[in-house]
C-alpha cells in the first residue's frame, strides 16, 4: 500500500467520499499516510500517526517529504511573494529545502521563521501549554486546528506533538489507558471522560475543554462543569486517567 504526505495546510477526512459527507477528522501539513483504495477524484486512507481512516481528495499529496521540523505556536506566518494571508497550524510537519537567516523555506516560495519551529524529535512535558495555545478557539466536530477543534482533538494533539500515539476519539481514548472510575477529588493532569466527551484538568479546581455547547475551547469549574453535563444531558462521568 503507497504511503504519502499531506502537503494541504489543513485537510478534511469525510466518512463517506463527498463533501456532503460528515468530516470526521483532519489531517494538516505533513501528516503522514496510507493510501487503502481509490474513488474517482477521491482516496481511502488511513493516518499513520493514530490509525484513523476516511476518505479525503487526491490532491496536494507528495510520495517522499524529509521532515525536519514542527510548528510550535498555534499559527505560524507563511510568507511568500504572492503576499497571500496563509498560516500554519500547531504541529504541522516541515521539510527543509532551502535556509536564509532566520528563515526556513519549507516548499518552493514557502517560507516561515525559525524561531516558531522545533526539531520533529523536541518534547513538550508541559500540556498546559499545548492546551493554552487553543483556548477560546471555535468547538468544531471533526477539527484540529486554530480553524476549530473537537475535545478529543485538543486531547490528542498534546501526545502526538510528542510523537507519542493515541486514539482520535472518545469512545477509543476512554480504553486505551487505566483509570479510576469513582469521583472523589481531581488534581492536575486528570483527563475526565464522559461518554462523547473529555477535558484535562489544569488543576484541582479548572479544567480545559472544547466544549459544544458554549462553542469554544473554555476554562471551567471542575465541579460545576461536571454539574452541569450531568443536569444537560443526564452524563455521569465514566473514567478519569492521568495524562
Amino acid at each position: 500500500m503507497t504511503e504519502l504526505y499531506s502537503t494541504s495546510i489543513i485537510r478534511n477526512i469525510y466518512k463517506r467520499p463527498s463533501t456532503n459527507s460528515e468530516v470526521s477528522s483532519q489531517i494538516i501539513y505533513g501528516e503522514k499516510i496510507r493510501v487503502l483504495g481509490t474513488k474517482n477524484k477521491w482516496i481511502k486512507i488511513r493516518t499513520l500517526s493514530d490509525n484513523y481512516s476516511g476518505y479525503i481528495k487526491k490532491e496536494k499529496l507528495k510520495r517522499k517529504l524529509k521532515i525536519i521540523f514542527k510548528t510550535y505556536k498555534l499559527k505560524t506566518r507563511i510568507f511568500s511573494q504572492n503576499g497571500k494571508k496563509e498560516f500554519l497550524t500547531f504541529n504541522s510537519r516541515l521539510p527543509v529545502i532551502n535556509e536564509k537567516k532566520k528563515f526556513i523555506e519549507f516548499e518552493k516560495g514557502k517560507w516561515v521563521k525559525k524561531k516558531d519551529l522545533k526539531l520533529i524529535k523536541h518534547k513538550e512535558k508541559n500540556f498546559i501549554k499545548i492546551f493554552y495555545y487553543f483556548r477560546n478557539c471555535k468547538y468544531l466536530w471533526g477539527g484540529k486546528s486554530y480553524n476549530g477543534i473537537d475535545c478529543s482533538a485538543l486531547i490528542q494533539l498534546f501526545y502526538l506533538y510528542n510523537n507519542k500515539f493515541f486514539p482520535r476519539d472518545t469512545k477509543d481514548q476512554i480504553k486505551f489507558k487505566k483509570g479510576r472510575k469513582k469521583v472523589i477529588e481531581f488534581s492536575k493532569g486528570d483527563i475526565i471522560y464522559w461518554k462523547g466527551h473529555v477535558a484535562a484538568c489544569l488543576d484541582k479546581s479548572k479544567l480545559i475543554h472544547a466544549y459544544g455547547p458554549r462553542k469554544r475551547v473554555l476554562i471551567m469549574n471542575i465541579k460545576k462543569t461536571v454539574g452541569l453535563i450531568n443536569k444537560t444531558t443526564k452524563l455521569k462521568v465514566k473514567k478519569i486517567i492521568k495524562i
